[in-house]
């Protein structure tokens, strides 16, 4: 299979990238307008986890299909089928509020059908990338696409805020209406090359072989499990910050949707600073330090949450931006000590075990942070996260086989990607 990017290929995704960054910017101002709308309309933090739940679940499910049947079929039309039921389901909503039919239930069953769409919208957006961008500017793109994404973030939320203190809900809905529109017309009109492999490529290795064979990488590499396990703990215990903060800002500070609006944008600022430091700093040397010491950090940030006082939103904002600035670097080191024990031709294998591991656990926090809130508070909640948090991290770097490896030795690092070289 042969992919051939050109500089009309790469104009042509500028094109269709330009259209997409309207629908991201759409869907960050209704996304924040109905999470806003369901928070003060139930005061129930776990109707808001389950609305979370509800959109991530397929997504988590779907994803490693979808990416498969990306790399099998039109993308194109993948995408554009995706992004029209989107918007289809949006606009049943609109009609259910016209209607006066929308209860809180209806409108978190019909919008996690956008997680269904998302879960082939996302896999087959991004294998778009590097079919179209020369390998020369790939790098570059990805920087770009990603500085773009981070300030649609920042000035999403504060549209969604001042639009929903002047306009009703079911008129703000109409926005991803519109920005649907605007997408589909570079997505209609650009010529997205077709990456369709061969049926004898696609039927040469199962999945399942291909997943033992990265288990049993994983397994040669000292401590490396451990790593991800504890990945999969943390996506789950970093749940409750991530969907319950609308309801933290509402009903234990009595807040308003600029409080939450102010409270996400501080919380990418930090992620952006953070974005940009690891791609200054070349080295990290003291590698597995720096990453539990990011995550002592990001607890720490966590637990001012469970005791700042009502109504402090400076305190709350610099742990915001402290938690988005941590979460980038913690990843960055995470990522490179994998990217260092294991051999590039096994790379795919691992990553996608551990992208699985991670998925599975998204749902079940997002399932369990609503009814956990409700039943022992919000902050204690907040405070029970960053101890075991901080305590795991201790355990996972000091107790397992982790500090046996030597990131800054590359002989030592050859010798353990040499002893993969065989596994089959």
């Amino acid at each position: 299979m042969e992919n051939i990017t050109s500089k009309s290929n790469f104009s042509q995704f500028l094109f269709l990238w330009s259209g997409q960054l309207f629908s991201i910017l759409g869907s960050a101002i209704v996304g924040f307008a109905i999470t806003w709308w369901i928070t003060i309309t139930t005061g129930s933090a776990t109707l808001l986890s389950i609305s979370t739940f509800m959109y991530i679940l397929p997504m988590a499910l779907l994803t490693p299909f979808a990416g498969v049947i990306a790399d099998r079929h039109n993308r194109k039309i993948i995408i554009a089928i995706a992004d029209s039921l989107q918007a289809l389901t949006t606009f049943v909503v609109i009609v259910l509020f016209w209607f006066n039919l929308a209860n809180p239930i209806i409108v978190v069953l019909i919008m996690g059908l956008r997680g269904i769409f998302q879960a082939f919208h996302v896999p087959t957006a991004s294998a778009i990338l590097p079919s179209m961008v020369p390998k020369e500017k790939l790098s570059r793109m990805n920087g770009i696409n990603y500085l773009f994404i981070s300030v649609i973030n920042i000035i999403g939320p504060i549209f969604g805020a001042a639009l929903y203190s002047i306009l009703s809900i079911e008129l703000i809905l109409w926005i991803d209406i519109f920005t649907y529109g605007i997408a589909m017309v570079p997505l209609l009109l650009a010529k997205i090359p077709l990456m369709i492999k061969p049926k004898e490529e696609i039927a040469k290795d199962s999945y399942f072989h291909e997943f033992k064979l990265g288990v049993k990488t994983i397994n040669l590499i000292p401590g490396l499990i451990a790593l991800l396990v504890w990945s999969m703990v943390l996506n789950f215990l970093l749940m409750p910050a991530n969907i319950l903060l609308p309801y933290y800002i509402k009903y234990e500070h009595l807040g308003t949707e600029f409080d939450y609006a102010f409270m996400t944008v501080f919380f990418s600022i930090g992620m952006i600073f953070g974005s940009l430091l690891t791609s200054i700093k070349k080295k990290w040397n003291r590698k597995l330090f720096s990453y539990f010491g990011s995550l002592f950090i990001l607890m720490g940030a966590i637990s001012v949450f469970a005791f700042v006082p009502k109504g402090n939103y400076l305190s709350m904002w610099i742990a915001a931006s402290i938690m988005g600035f941590m979460m980038p670097i913690g990843n960055t080191i995470y990522m490179t000590v994998i990217q260092l024990t294991v051999p590039k031709e096994k790379m795919g294998r691992v990553v996608s075990i551990d992208q699985s591991l991670s998925s599975i656990m998204s749902p079940i926090g997002a399932i369990s942070a609503g009814p956990l809130a409700d039943l022992i508070g919000i902050r204690p909640l907040f405070l029970i996260v960053s101890i075991i948090g901080s305590v795991g991290s201790i355990a996972v770097w000091k107790g397992t086989r982790l500090r046996k490896v030597n990131y800054n030795d590359q002989e030592e690092l050859d010798r353990i990607s040499e002893s993969m070289n065989h596994v089959s």
